[in-house]
């Protein structure tokens, strides 16, 4: 194997790759990258078993590539030392070469390093055949359902693993996009025509796709019962997912409410946070206190530092006076999800979960648990 590349894209297709590479997985060929060299360019794969990450460059796609092939080959390369070399050269091109079995050469034209790879036959084999079920989204609809969603999910060990990801649930006509820490539930609906399915994808996997996919892209997913594919032009991740049973919740959501608070979204967010430094067992403790469509303020009380409120200015208020009390975080969370200029509020009891929509949009809907105080 021997071919020259273009630094600055070779540096960019190993920090997408990394991701999907763990330096201390227990098979330590796959602490490296795959580097596959043909006619038709440089292919990267990465992988941990969970996640992989496949990526092709080529002249064909984007001549600034600089893609030379003098001979073609594998090889497999720790991926944090050869990301540093590439990272740190101040020349425009990155010569690799195969120099003897596992003992790879690389140069800038200026510096020189001779590194110990793996063996290509060590490098376990992947499936990477193409799920049944199919279709497409763009990348920019994508995110803005992974941002809407996956704060909700579980960030704490004891939990169900199920609830560490994100539920996507066809009806055949909708995709249902939910995710539950059991104290809190976001949920988006998306007019989208498929196949039924209903697959838990973790949030780490959301995260990664967020990041390396640009909004501008449109995104083919195929998917089934075990695994995730989503592909773009020359870039592939493929990720394992969630096993188990999603929980019910739709039972957990109100049907009936019997107060509705609409205020400016942004007011309500400055007012909330404004305090959240005043804790209670490391968490911010707000109090809403509804009495009638004038009287609307947001409270925070601390033994150790003492107490806070402010008025608010409702656009509307419908029911009887009532105080709830819940997570500043989970509030500010849950209103930052909601791409609007009002939110409205509705409630049930003081101790059931309320929710918070879009006035214009019925997609989104975000739950929270109330928190029991007593001052």
């Amino acid at each position: 194997m021997n071919f020259v590349i273009s630094k600055e894209k070779f540096a960019n297709a190993l920090q997408i790759v990394s991701r999907a590479i763990s330096p201390n997985s227990p098979i330590p060929s796959l602490s490296g990258v795959k580097i596959t060299v043909s006619q038709k360019g440089v292919t990267l794969l990465g992988s941990n078993n969970d996640v992989t990450i496949q990526l092709t460059l080529s002249n064909e796609s984007d001549p600034d590539n600089h893609i030379s092939v003098i001979e073609e080959g594998e090889v497999v390369i720790d991926q944090r030392y050869v990301y540093e070399i590439v990272r740190k050269s101040d020349q425009e091109n990155i010569i690799m070469e195969v120099i003897d079995g596992t003992l790879i050469r690389i140069s800038d034209g200026v510096a020189l390093f001779n590194i110990n790879g793996y063996r290509v036959s060590d490098y376990p084999r992947l499936d990477l055949t193409v799920p049944p079920v199919s279709f497409e989204i763009k990348a920019e609809t994508l995110h803005e359902v992974i941002d809407q969603t996956i704060f909700a999910t579980s960030q704490k060990e004891t939990q169900r693993p199920i609830l560490f990801g994100v539920n996507f649930k066809s009806t055949g006509e909708q995709v249902i996009v939910t995710a539950t820490d059991s104290y809190r539930l976001a949920k988006k609906t998306l007019d989208l025509k498929t196949d039924e399915f209903n697959v838990t994808i973790s949030s780490k996997v959301l995260n990664d796709i967020h990041s390396i996919f640009s909004p501008s892209q449109n995104l083919k997913i195929f998917l089934n019962q075990s695994k995730i594919q989503v592909l773009c032009d020359n870039l592939l991740l493929q990720a394992r997912l969630l096993e188990g049973s999603y929980p019910d919740t739709d039972r957990l959501i109100p049907t009936q409410f019997t107060r509705t608070l609409v205020v400016n979204r942004r007011e309500l967010m400055r007012s909330i946070d404004y305090s959240s430094f005043m804790k209670v067992d490391n968490m911010a403790i707000i109090r809403l206190s509804m009495k009638n469509e004038n009287e609307v303020s947001v409270k925070n009380k601390s033994q150790e530092i003492g107490d806070y409120n402010q008025d608010l200015k409702p656009i509307q208020f419908e029911g009887e006076p009532m105080d709830i009390s819940f997570s500043s975080q989970y509030m500010l969370d849950a209103a930052k999800s909601i791409h609007s200029e009002t939110v409205m509020i509705q409630f049930t009891q003081d101790m059931r979960p309320f929710v918070l929509r879009n006035p214009e949009d019925d997609t989104i809907l975000q739950l929270v648990l109330p928190v029991k105080t007593y001052n």
